[in-house]
């Protein structure tokens, strides 16, 4: 700006130059001086900039892609075709496997219904392996394995016809002729058939591994360009984060600094800059314009987000505890509704039968109403264990009590709320005594021992076994029912959750989570081994004497 105040001094003292002159030259200045001010602008510089890192990010993302879509291509020659392949011959296998088993069993049936079911079985395996070979040839294959397959798919015909014929020498009553037949000509034809499957599923392995080998070459291929272009690309960002490092952010450093000081409630500041003709000078003179309402402008947005997340939490918790009690009032309602429906019915029937009963008849129906309220009772009494002890109301009041005894009432209160059950216990060998709560821990194995017998097949043993050793007091609860998933397995023990496969079998899923509770007061813990089909086994480990553990300091508990 100093040149320009030195030419117009020079200009002004020049008494030669007209003045309309000098008014065009003056008029001329500003807009000089305005075009200079926008090829020099910060939004001039980073627009060009940016430009610059969008062809560069357009540019690694589409060599990103193109060497992505080769390993893509590789990956979906793996997966869509030698992974199916492997899949159909080792269904094929099995079925084949099946076919010859089927056959030795027609053999072995001795009677109509046996020989039907069995030929039926052969009609069904026959269409299974030929949907199979179906499923095999719509794929496209590589000309060795085309071959293999081709002589596998004679021999496999070959050996069909030589089954239907001992089939027919069965049905025929010639037995020793089929039985024969199966033994020699049947089996060299299966066992030729087997073979060449078996070659042609070792081919497709051996050509699947060298697929995989090559995609993982062209994965490690487009691995070492994709690196290479981005240190290129890091190495051009670099540069342009100098350039703008030592072009753009200094001047902009300082009224950052005094823009800070704003946010840390410091009005007091003063805004240098604001006499500069670029970005800069006009934000400069933005921030005087806010300075004295900043602070409030922050400071009230900052508690609306604060509000706003309170009650976004508020409604979230609000809106999963109505989910959970709806869950629980209907799942409890199921619960009393049983015992219910038992009360009712055989009250129904006594009144409608009180001329005919005699009093054993009148002893049994009481004894099942009688069961039945045991049942509610026990239901009652859980939920309300639960209630208070999820409440933080519950007590711990630990005494000395015969874990023995407890486990015994425990199966017993089972036994008569529902005839037929098959507990067995085995608690010998455990101390005269142990330290706890027995309301608690009776209401904790009760729930074990009512879910082994709820998710177990009826009749089915439930197993309780007992053990001790120097410091603690092991309870196992063992059931042969449906099992627990993998999945549900690590939310077991979570309030109200229950597992996935436990659909349509009445429950509250509080039970295992007020366990978790009493052998937390107790200073024990609960764990479970289970497999889904198999069943499952909840163990209880509770130490002897309270004051042992407690003794103990808290990382050194196990």
């Amino acid at each position: 700006m100093s040149r320009f105040w030195r030419k117009e001094g020079i200009s002004g003292a020049r008494s030669d130059i007209p003045a309309a002159q000098r008014a065009v030259a003056a008029d001329a200045r500003p807009a000089q001086r305005s075009r200079s001010l926008e090829l020099r602008s910060i939004r001039a510089r980073l627009s060009v900039v940016f430009a610059l890192f969008l062809l560069q990010v357009i540019g690694l993302g589409a060599f990103g892609i193109e060497r992505l879509g080769e390993v893509n291509r590789v990956s979906d020659e793996i997966r869509n075709h030698w992974l199916q392949d492997i899949r159909l011959l080792g269904d094929l296998n099995n079925y084949m496997s099946d076919y010859r088993t089927t056959e030795g069993t027609h053999l072995l049936s001795t009677t109509v219904a046996e020989i039907a079911a069995s030929e039926a079985e052969v009609k069904t395996l026959d269409a299974t392996v030929a949907r199979t070979q179906r499923g095999y040839e719509s794929m496209p294959q590589e000309p060795a394995e085309s071959a293999i397959y081709a002589a596998f798919s004679q021999q496999w015909s070959a050996y069909k016809a030589i089954a239907q014929e001992v089939l027919a020498h069965s049905r025929a009553g010639l037995r020793s002729e089929a039985t024969r037949l199966y033994m020699t000509t049947s089996r060299r034809a299966f066992q030729i058939s087997s073979d060449t499957l078996g070659r042609l599923t070792d081919q497709t392995v051996a050509s699947a591994h060298e697929a995989t080998a090559r995609a993982a070459a062209t994965y490690q291929r487009a691995r070492a360009l994709i690196v290479a272009a981005m240190l290129l690309a890091v190495c051009l960002l670099i540069g342009a984060i100098i350039y703008i490092g030592r072009s753009i952010s200094n001047p902009l450093l300082d009224l950052a600094g005094r823009m800070r000081a704003l946010a840390d409630h410091n009005t007091d500041v003063s805004i240098p800059g604001t006499t500069r003709e670029d970005e800069v000078g006009e934000m400069a003179r933005s921030v005087v314009v806010f300075r004295d309402n900043a602070i409030a402008l922050m400071s009230t947005q900052r508690r609306l987000l604060e509000q706003a997340a309170a009650l976004e939490t508020a409604l979230d918790n609000e809106r999963r505890l109505t989910a959970q009690q709806r869950n629980f009032v209907a799942m409890t309602s199921h619960e009393f509704r049983t015992p219910l429906t038992i009360i009712d019915g055989h009250a129904q029937r006594l009144i409608k039968t009180k001329d005919r009963l005699d009093a054993a008849g009148v002893a049994e129906r009481g004894e099942r109403i009688r069961r039945a309220v045991v049942r509610m009772t026990s239901i009652m009494d859980g939920l309300l264990g639960a209630s208070v002890l999820f409440d933080g109301q519950e007590v711990f009041r630990p005494t000395d009590f015969a874990l023995e005894t407890l486990v015994r009432e425990v199966c017993q209160v089972h036994r008569e709320m529902a005839r037929g059950v098959n507990i067995h216990e085995d608690v010998e060998g455990l101390p005269q005594t142990i330290e706890g709560d027995p309301r608690l821990l009776f209401h904790a194995i009760s729930n074990l021992v009512s879910n082994a017998i709820k998710y177990a097949p009826s009749g089915s043993q439930t197993d309780i076994i007992a053990r001790a050793d120097d410091s603690h007091v092991v309870v196992s609860v063992r059931d042969r029912g449906m099992g627990i998933s993998d999945r549900d397995r690590e939310h077991l023990f979570e309030r109200f959750f229950r597992g996935g496969n436990a659909t349509g079998i009445a429950g509250t899923g509080v039970g295992l989570h007020l366990v978790a509770m009493v052998l937390a007061l107790h200073h024990g813990n609960v764990s479970v081994e289970s497999r889904e089909g198999v069943g499952s086994t909840f163990t209880l480990r509770l130490p002897i004497r309270r004051s042992v553990v407690e003794a103990v300091p808290e990382a050194d508990r196990g």
